[in-house]
């Protein structure tokens, strides 16, 4: 099978930031699993190709040092990317995700329903008070950055100013859309955030221990123990990583619902579907819309040789509409099952927070479909721009309690 050549101008940050990019997928999923785009990058399209290469150990997430300078200058940006578990390699990447895992593994998430549930409530009670919700700025971004504040042992305090500064560093991972301004905010807000977390990290020293992870950090003996910069750049990334996940799942679903109005009232009618939706949002309109890969020796793929170097997108977004794989692919369908969607990506770099974002989303879903009639958009939704990350910046609806 041949690859397609004949649309070079394509890249897959142009698709992320469309509207709707999935007829524009499903184009290029007919005319073959690999098409060439700009600079040379190949786009990666069907769900068998998408799967099989994010557990391709050839392929690599760490970008060439001259794309990161290009892009992000000589600032501490670049240091920070080179040092977070997404672009590690092991045995590095490995104790990474060991350290990290600690905190997020399924068994600890399971534990946190109930504070979780509390924080979901806590956060709607004034919005059904007032007959208006911001899904976006009053739930799907609060609820998981207050989650992830805990986990990591900051103060409630000090969680409006961390937050700012790392909505800030946040930019470093849309590198398509920087601006010299964005520049200046990631290289200020990094020095802050590394003092920060450090300080945080010696104030616990004298009492290691307990359920956040900077109490865990001290736990470990000083042959295992990450250095600091590594812990606190990760921490960060986990930051980040936490609040974007959910807050995309959790709009992108929200806003699925409204525009099929016959699978709210499906969920409603039966709340065990909560679950399974959960899943089906994550298919449908998937918040990591592509990842990112490097060739570190050559891959042939259909029939295609991919030298050694490339850059290789593989479009998540497309991959779970991919008709051989999903029926009806184009249908949102709440008790979709099976559902091997890729939306937490897989391999290697699969996403560490899958566990924590189900819980959250399964959480809101469960109110949205009991607690909270939503009765229709306030309104207008404004779609946010991001090179592979797809959520909203707003999303109000007109609610009441049920």
């Amino acid at each position: 099978m041949r690859a397609d050549t004949a649309r070079p101008h394509l890249s897959a940050a142009f698709l992320a930031t469309q509207d709707d990019p999935y007829p524009a997928y499903a184009e290029l999923r007919a005319r073959g699993p690999l098409s060439r785009a700009e600079l040379g990058q190949w786009l990666v399209t069907g769900h068998a190709v998408v799967s099989t290469l994010l557990r391709d150990h050839r392929l690599e997430s760490r970008m060439p040092p001259e794309y990161t300078r290009l892009t992000l200058g000589d600032g501490p940006g670049v240091e920070f990317l080179n040092r977070i578990v997404l672009t590690r390699t092991p045995p590095e990447h490995t104790r990474l995700r060991r350290f990290i895992g600690r905190a997020l593994g399924t068994p600890v998430v399971r534990r946190l329903a109930g504070q979780i549930g509390a924080a979901a409530d806590a956060l709607l009670e004034p919005a059904l008070d007032r007959g208006r919700l911001d899904v976006v700025t009053e739930l799907a971004v609060p609820l998981p950055v207050g989650v992830v504040c805990d986990l990591i042992g900051i103060p409630t305090e000090d969680r409006p100013e961390v937050l700012t500064r790392v909505i800030s560093l946040a930019k470093v991972f849309d590198a398509a859309n920087l601006t010299p301004a964005d520049l200046r905010d990631i290289n200020a807000a990094l020095p802050w955030l590394h003092d920060y977390l450090a300080e945080l990290l010696s104030v616990r020293r004298d009492s290691p221990g307990g359920p956040t992870l900077a109490g865990m950090y001290w736990e470990e003996s000083a042959t295992d123990r990450l250095a600091v910069a590594d812990f606190v750049d990760n921490m960060l990334f986990l930051f980040h990583a936490g609040f974007e996940t959910t807050m995309g799942l959790v709009s992108n679903g929200v806003a699925a619902l409204l525009d099929h109005p016959e699978q709210l009232r499906r969920l409603r009618a039966d709340p065990a579907l909560v679950p399974s939706a959960v899943e089906e949002f994550l298919r449908y309109d998937a918040p990591i819309q592509n990842v990112i890969r490097v060739a570190r020796e050559p891959v042939e793929v259909a029939g295609v040789k991919i030298r050694a170097g490339r850059t290789v997108l593989l479009l998540l977004g497309a991959a779970n509409r991919d008709a051989t794989v999903f029926p009806d692919a184009e249908r949102l369908d709440v008790g979709r099952d099976p559902n091997p969607h890729l939306g937490f990506g897989g391999g290697l770099h699969h996403c560490l927070g899958t566990a924590l974002a189900r819980l959250m989303s399964v959480v809101v879903f469960e109110r949205l479909a009991g607690a909270v009639e939503v009765l229709g958009p306030a309104a207008p939704r404004v779609r946010r721009r991001h090179a592979s990350l797809r959520s909203y910046d707003r999303l109000p609806l007109a609610v009441r309690a049920r």
